[in-house]
């Protein structure tokens, strides 16, 4: 379910509020080897399913980052901010990967708006989220995303 705001006045107004969960997406082995391609990262662990069988986790699994990047695709299902003429990521304050993704498996995002800030020209908002893993006991992600939306 998506929430859908008219500008910055709109979006000061959500400050504190749950913006729920995205709908789950699978994590697959085409995705990982994409990722490892593009970042010229192809450890075994993430790109080598036979020997992967063999390691640590019983299986290839998603790099960190790649599971990262995945944040924004999940993050525009929860909140479109219209109105506004700029919009640009700032930056994390924490990230930590408590749990592995292996490939096939499915995760989605539940975020919460932590904080609107005034800036120059805009607004910062400070997103806390979690990247749950289906079935999983541990998130995949933790983390608090910032990101600008400028008048």
């Amino acid at each position: 379910m998506s929430i859908t705001v008219n500008g910055l006045d709109e979006l000061k107004k959500l400050a504190g509020s749950d913006l729920g969960a995205s709908e789950w997406i699978e994590v697959t082995q085409e995705r990982i080897d994409t990722f490892a391609d593009a970042t010229g990262d192809h450890q075994w662990i993430h790109v080598d399913p036979e020997r992967a069988k063999d390691g640590p986790f019983g299986a290839p699994i998603a790099h960190g980052y790649l599971t990262l990047s995945l944040f924004i695709p999940l993050f525009t299902e929860l909140l479109e901010v219209e109105g506004v003429s700029t919009k640009v990521n700032y930056g994390l304050n924490k990230v930590r990967f408590p749990s592995p993704v292996k490939a096939g498996s499915r995760i989605r995002l539940v975020a919460r708006l932590a904080s609107v800030e005034e800036v120059p020209g805009g607004v910062q908002i400070a997103v806390d989220g979690t990247i749950e893993i289906d079935g999983g006991g541990k998130p995949a992600a933790v983390l608090q995303s910032l990101s600008r939306f400028y008048a």
